[in-house]
């Protein structure tokens, strides 16, 4: 691919690729780095933001759910002591006679 070049009327620089390692950077750059790092973190920052809240709900609701079923499944424990109760005091009323 070749390069977009600005008209040659055009006062506007050409990008340039600066490694840092070898040549210090200005202030205007290390400025232009600075916000440009800002801008993909606030973007990334938004998307992790979504993920967490989706993950956290989920959680909570398994969480829950097991909350939940436990306190069913005791319940019926609890039903089913009391019916056994009932029936062995039955069971006794009537050999008793």
């Amino acid at each position: 691919m070749s390069q977009k070049r600005p008209p040659e009327d055009s006062k506007a620089p050409l990008a340039q690729r600066i490694d840092p390692k070898k040549e210090p950077l200005n202030q205007e750059q290390a400025s232009y780095i600075r916000r440009a790092e800002f801008a993909q973190w606030q973007n990334k920052f938004k998307k992790m933001r979504a993920r967490n809240i989706v993950t956290g709900l989920s959680i909570g609701a398994v969480v829950i759910g097991i909350y939940g079923y436990t306190f069913y499944s005791i319940s019926q424990e609890k039903f089913l002591d009391d019916l056994e109760s009932e029936a062995k005091l039955a069971r006794t009323r009537t050999s008793a006679n």
